[in-house]
């Protein structure tokens, strides 16, 4: 059967845009590889607005423009449907997503279970960023991210992302509120540009409240093996020449995805658990958390795009087993940094609170590096450990008892926070 399904993977890549893909849609709306469920269908179709608004929630798009001309899009849930429903001067937290997501991942598991509607409905103003190049903010005011003849829209890093698409959403969400500062909340990558933000400038510590990291990803110098050892600084250097080689994209949002998505992996089909197996290859195996009836939606708004020198500057930062700045080469470095090597993020520049969620059953991130970045801090900072073992990297964002194990804690102390300043 996986043999099976990978042949009409591929015959479907091969297809795209032809009679083919129209035949083998027709196949499934006569149920052919089984039954799917049309609100699961819808929920795939629609993007963040259209999903949000469809279960009676009030949404609000907002366009931010970054000092070197990036168009990124927020969505704003400012008030809940069922409590707290009335608009007004509400503690904002902003939360931002982790690598080739977008603001979907917060709301695609529906009301009840996905972050956004949560924090909408117990008082919060919620803001979700979408970081440069994903769906949602693949705009610049004079690049063009499907230029053949040029790779000038995908050239940024970690840097230009913490550095300049977080503090330009930061101080717009500040100056639209009203509000003095904000509560972060950020995952696996969204983690990343926060403690780039906070090393580059140390200014912002006065504007976040606190910092809720869920899977941090900074360090990986725990459980290290000589095979990572060899192959990352290899990886690195592939990594960050592919731009310059005229590759700039990576795992954009795809139709095509979405179709194989529903086609293979919907409830009643028989290769709905090969999806399954594959997404816990990838986040870590955690059947409890899972939810498969919403692959069809997960699969449909995830992947959602990203910059390839990004994933460069994450695998060169594992290479060297250390947090520093992008690596341009030793002339360039010289020349923007005065140094040959790219120096380190100097996390003692943050003095916000940080709170540190992590999971043993995170393949992603070990606990040890979690306690490496810990004692990096000098902010007020605290390690949490999800009690539930199996808890993976992607449950931060879709798990089924995210809210229970995870999310009432972050709201416990968000809500202290808050009375502690009155």
């Amino acid at each position: 059967m996986l043999l099976v399904v990978g042949l009409l993977c591929i015959f479907l890549v091969g297809a795209t845009g032809s009679p083919n893909v129209k035949y083998v849609e027709e196949l499934v709306r006569n149920n052919v590889f089984g039954p799917v469920p049309q609100n699961v269908l819808e929920d795939a179709t629609l993007d963040v607005p259209e999903l949000v608004r469809k279960y009676g929630y009030p949404l609000e798009k907002h366009n931010v423009i970054t000092l070197d001309g990036y168009i990124l899009e927020l969505h704003r849930i400012p008030h809940g449907r069922f409590n707290n429903n009335q608009a007004g001067n509400k503690p904002v937290v902003f939360v931002m997503h982790g690598v080739v997501c977008s603001s979907a991942d917060w709301v695609l598991t529906g009301p009840g279970v996905g972050l956004g509607y949560i924090l909408a409905e117990e008082g919060f103003d919620v803001w979700l960023g979408n970081n440069r190049g994903n769906y949602y903010s693949r705009r610049h005011l004079t690049l063009n991210p499907d230029d053949a003849n040029s790779t000038a829209f995908w050239q940024y890093s970690l840097d230009e992302m913490g550095n300049l698409d977080l503090s330009s959403s930061i101080d717009y969400i500040l100056r639209v509120t009203g509000r003095p500062n904000l509560h972060y909340i950020g995952h696996s990558q969204g983690t990343s540009v926060f403690f780039v933000l906070g090393s580059l400038r140390p200014d912002f510590s006065e504007k976040i409240a606190a910092a809720h990291m869920l899977a941090p990803v900074v360090f990986t110098v725990a459980n290290r093996n000589p095979m990572l050892d060899a192959l990352s600084p290899i990886a690195a250097a592939i990594m960050s020449s592919l731009t310059d080689f005229g590759i700039g994209e990576m795992a954009p949002k795809s139709d095509l995805m979405a179709f194989i998505a529903r086609t293979f992996c919907a409830d009643g089909t028989s290769t709905q658990p090969i999806c399954s197996a594959l997404l816990f290859m990838i986040g870590g195996w955690s059947e409890s958390q899972h939810n498969a009836t919403l692959l069809p939606v997960k699969l449909a708004h995830t992947p959602a795009g990203s910059g390839v020198r990004q994933f460069a500057h994450m695998t060169q930062n594992v290479a060297s087993k250390n947090f520093r700045r992008y690596d341009f080469g030793t002339v360039e470095n010289l020349l923007r940094y005065g140094t040959a090597e790219p120096p380190a993020y100097n996390l003692k520049n943050i003095k916000s609170p940080v709170f540190l969620h992590y999971s043993h059953g995170d393949v992603r991130i070990h606990e040890g590096d979690v306690r490496v970045l810990y004692d990096a801090l000098d902010a007020p900072k605290e390690m949490i450990l999800i009690e539930e073992r199996t808890f993976s990297h992607v449950d931060f964002m879709w798990g089924i008892n995210a809210k229970t194990v995870l999310y009432d804690r972050i709201i416990s102390d968000i809500r202290r926070i808050e009375n502690s300043r009155k």
